[in-house]
């Protein structure tokens, strides 16, 4: 059985602003068997209000809602029932965090491990770059 991540918000990011590197390859694995993105409803509304932000990512919002159509799709969708709120100091990796433990996802895959780093670390769940992410998974970058 594939693991469940969470793919934290800067990763879709960068992989829609380069087809270079490694989130760019891990958003394209998605789907493929290797993984199942975990997903909770703040979280994809957060995915929303991100890549929509004008100048961002170069996508139409018409295609931002394909991308996250697809993620819903082919990601396990849990219910947050429960607030580990405080965690972080950034409300944004709390929801990140609690899609984690929603999910039962081992990793959070972040360009950001430094600022979720104790929150992590308290919920049992281990803060992966995107490059980390690939070679745990096997994928080829």
């Amino acid at each position: 059985m594939p693991p469940t991540l969470i793919l934290d918000t800067n990763v879709l990011v960068a992989a829609l602003r380069s087809s270079r590197g490694a989130s760019h390859a891990l958003l394209q694995a998605v789907g493929r068997g290797h993984f199942t993105v975990g997903l909770t409803a703040a979280l994809v509304l957060e995915y929303e209000d991100v890549l929509k932000r004008p100048g961002l990512v170069p996508l139409p919002p018409e295609d931002v809602d394909v991308l996250l159509d697809y993620l819903c799709s082919t990601g396990k969708r849990c219910a947050v029932r429960f607030r580990l709120r405080p965690a972080t100091e950034d409300s944004g990796d709390e929801l990140v965090l609690e899609a984690a433990v929603a999910t039962g996802s081992l990793w959070v895959v972040t360009h950001n491990t430094r600022d979720m780093a104790e929150g992590a670390r308290r919920h049992g769940v281990e803060l992966l770059t995107p490059a980390e992410a690939l070679a745990r998974l096997e994928v080829g970058g």
